[in-house]
């Protein structure tokens, strides 16, 4: 069972908004060797959709991504830091999450594109999702990255 929350910035509580940095850390950070500033001034400013799950009898973050409003980064909305943790990879929950974001975004700011900045390599499984591509690939921290609208 998937506990979803869909929260602002000052609405996270302090633990949860700490698992979520912890686990932004340990994807972008460490696991793809991205020495890059991930607390970029966009989190205050988002909705944050967290997926909870209990493994072994503990709470654990088992995908998350933020939203920004149209205007806030792009003209578009976007979705970004999306990840799933090492734990909970291979379950299906990436797809829970896209699909859930998107859902939950569109409601937010209803008749808006949505942009995002994805690794290419994930090209294919953004377009299940109905995203285009919509720029050549370019390199963000040592990983190619695309750009793409819905």
């Amino acid at each position: 069972m998937i506990d979803w929350q869909w929260l602002d910035f000052e609405s996270i509580p302090r633990r949860d908004l700490y698992e979520v940095l912890r686990q932004r850390q340990e994807v972008f950070v460490l696991e793809q060797t991205c020495l890059y500033p991930d607390l970029d001034g966009y989190d205050e400013a988002a909705h944050h959709l967290m997926a909870w799950q209990t493994i072994d009898g503990k709470r654990q973050l088992v995908a998350y991504l933020r939203c920004l409003a149209p205007g806030a980064k792009y003209a578009e909305m976007s979705l970004g830091r999306i990840l799933t943790p090492a734990i909970a990879r291979g379950t299906g929950i990436g797809r829970q999450l896209v699909a859930e974001g998107i859902r939950r975004a569109e409601q937010l700011h209803p008749g808006h594109r949505i942009r995002i900045g994805a690794q290419a390599r994930l090209e294919t499984f953004y377009q299940g999702f109905g995203f285009e591509t919509v720029s050549a690939p370019y390199d963000e921290d040592g990983i190619l990255h695309i750009d793409m609208l819905r």
